[in-house]
């Protein structure tokens, strides 16, 4: 894969409305080709024929110089891990042939080709920002089908392998910080409530320590039917819902603040000193610890570090992103860790966070 940018100027690193609590806006839409079989069902050269037809599409798009695509075969594992890290892949991306990957050189679009549908089209941005990431991927979306025939009916709407995407084919997705709710453990009612709009909540980087928590304090919440309505009732519906979740975790501060502040303060200058003090930190106890920073920086605890800064960390510590490093930069590392490859990613994910902390301020 052609070398990716990492640097602190992806998008990911930019601000975006809410981002105290909302971390991204990302928003899917699922499309296949008319006349054509989906994925599952390719016969002799279907998978090619499609892959042909969507990346020459991008080609002749407005601006096809931004687009970079890169077929399965020619993917390499490393490549691969760090768009899963950026959540460009899914994680059950498939290399079978035929299938490949298009990303915009700015990191806010890209395509699965011939994944569980023909095209996968998302969008990313910062922040609470539904309408932006609707009219990012609209815009690219009306663009193929000026050469693309998308398979479609007068009723149902598009169609697409899984029933749950058929109609409008878009799925909203926004990546949230609870951590006062979490640690206050009233997040399962409000859950609840979102189950019974149709919202799905799942873990972002896996499950956390505390019952029924994600690690970190990051959740997932996500439509699950594209076939509720247009696309713009579907976005104000999950934005509202979001903006609800954003609304409780800061009144839930408040309270902490008041009735457990010293047990709290206390958990925060702990994660603070282990990053100080440390020369190594493994991938699950960095998340906990960036965490923890930005629950402390949004509590009035630390100054001198921003939420987008924050929330590229996240991304800059993934273990792809940090081997990505690894091979474009020379380090010295201890020469008792020197041949060791996982301890010398632990040492530089280390050096990334008391790096980017070395400005924090305690108040």
């Amino acid at each position: 894969m052609p070398e990716a940018n990492i640097s602190n100027d992806a998008w990911y690193a930019g601000n975006g409305p809410e981002n105290d609590v909302v971390l991204s806006t990302r928003i899917r839409l699922a499309r296949n080709l008319a006349n054509f079989p989906f994925p599952s069902k390719f016969k002799d050269d279907d998978a090619f024929r499609v892959q042909t037809l969507v990346f020459d599409s991008f080609s002749h798009s407005s601006e096809p110089d931004k687009y970079q695509g890169v077929i399965s075969s020619e993917l390499d594992a490393l490549g691969s891990e760090i768009l899963e890290e950026r959540g460009v892949l899914d994680s059950a991306f498939s290399k079978e042939s035929g299938s490949g990957i298009i990303v915009r050189t700015d990191g806010k679009i890209s395509c699965e080709v011939n994944t569980r549908d023909h095209v996968r089209l998302s969008s990313f941005v910062p922040g609470l920002d539904g309408n932006e990431a609707f009219n990012l991927v609209a815009k690219v979306d009306d663009e193929l089908q000026n050469t693309l025939q998308f398979a479609a009916d007068y009723e149902i709407g598009y169609l697409t392998s899984n029933i749950d995407d058929s109609g409008s084919g878009m799925k909203v997705s926004c990546r949230v910080h609870l951590p006062s709710l979490s640690f206050s453990g009233k997040l399962l009612d409000l859950f609840a409530s979102l189950n019974s709009k149709e919202l799905v909540v799942s873990d972002c980087f896996g499950a956390g320590n505390l019952p029924s928590s994600s690690l970190g304090f990051y959740y997932q919440v996500s439509t699950k039917l594209a076939g509720n309505g247009t696309e713009l009732s579907q976005i104000a519906s999950i934005v509202s819902a979001v903006k609800f979740l954003a609304e409780s975790e800061r009144k839930e501060r408040d309270i902490i603040l008041r009735n457990r502040q010293t047990e709290v303060r206390n958990k925060i200058y702990q994660a603070y000193a282990k990053v100080k003090f440390s020369s190594l930190l493994d991938l699950r106890e960095s998340i906990e610890i960036i965490s923890d920073i930005k629950w402390g920086k949004n509590l009035g605890f630390f100054s001198g570090i921003k939420d987008s800064e924050l929330c590229a960390l996240l991304y800059r510590i993934q273990n792809g992103h940090l081997q990505f490093v690894l091979k474009s930069k020379k380090f010295n590392f201890p020469k008792d860790i020197s041949e060791n490859k996982v301890l010398k990613t632990n040492y530089l994910r280390c050096l990334t966070l008391q790096e980017a902390f070395e400005n924090i301020k305690m108040n």
